[in-house]
């Protein structure tokens, strides 16, 4: 009997966990980020980084993207993740798709996030509105979202 109720309360504990903490989606492909993007008329932020090995990249997924603030304020973007590791293994179409664009953007620091507003054009090919880049800054969530915000609320 103790180890049924020991086992129902880990469960629920478990459990509660889980569901207190909001988990954010990070695509990784771009093309159905973009489709998605413009399906639900959203903005895209387009985050790159070196996952393994940044350390100002890791600061700033701990200090902002981490927190209830930047979940609550993401709501009405999608986030793509562009990752540069050099300890995990990556698919090799990701690695492909990854340095395309950081080549389109001229990425030459991480992290680097840029805002952008993805329009697809007659011919089916996808055209990016650029609304402007930030990086790590320093003050946490708060002054981070600041920046953020003086750029996804521009206008093209």
């Amino acid at each position: 009997m103790k180890r049924i109720l020991l086992t129902l309360v880990l469960g629920v504990l478990i459990s509660a966990n889980g569901f207190s903490q909001e988990k954010l989606t990070w695509h990784t492909n771009v093309n159905s980020a973009f489709e998605l993007a413009i399906k639900e008329n959203k903005k895209v932020m387009l985050f790159f980084t070196g996952s393994d090995w940044c350390g100002w990249c890791i600061k700033l997924q701990n200090e902002v993207f981490k927190t209830p603030d930047f979940e609550k304020w993401s709501n009405d973007l999608v986030l793509v993740e562009l990752d540069f590791p050099r300890r995990t293994a990556q698919e090799e179409a990701i690695k492909m798709q990854n340095r395309q664009l950081q080549s389109i953007f001229k990425v030459r620091g991480y992290p680097s996030v840029y805002f952008v507003v993805p329009e697809k054009m007659p011919d089916g090919k996808m055209n990016l509105n650029s609304l402007g880049k930030t990086g790590y800054v320093r003050g946490g969530a708060t002054k981070w979202l600041e920046v953020a915000n003086s750029i996804v609320n521009k206008t093209i």
